[in-house]
């Protein structure tokens, strides 16, 4: 018996740990906007749509409808990081492929 007095001892000695939980923040994302323009190629834009936002060939064409009759057509929201390097990437390659493609973030 003497044992179970001693446990019982030892476990009104101890703290109690509280776990408390932070809510952590999302970060801030940015919609990706492809912009119109009179010499790039509809093709190019479906290209861009697929090899570099990774959609399917009839989402692909519909964003590339809105960029042609709208102006404008959202390829993608992502973080900043992210939307920056898309941005980037698309700028890149519609230079080397000689259109001038305009692609621009704004915050979501």
């Amino acid at each position: 018996m003497g044992n179970w007095d001693n446990d019982r001892e030892t476990h009104q000695d101890q703290d109690v740990l509280v776990e408390t939980k932070k809510k952590v923040k999302k970060p801030p994302m940015y919609r990706v906007i492809l912009h119109n323009d009179d010499y790039t190629t509809m093709e190019f834009v479906v290209h861009i749509l697929q090899t570099i936002f990774h959609k399917g060939l009839l989402e692909a064409q519909r964003i590339m409808y809105s960029v042609h009759l709208k102006g404008i057509g959202v390829a993608g929201v992502y973080t900043f990081e992210i939307a920056e390097a898309k941005v980037t990437r698309v700028i890149d390659e519609a230079r080397a492929q000689g259109f001038p493609l305009m692609c621009t973030m704004e915050e979501d």
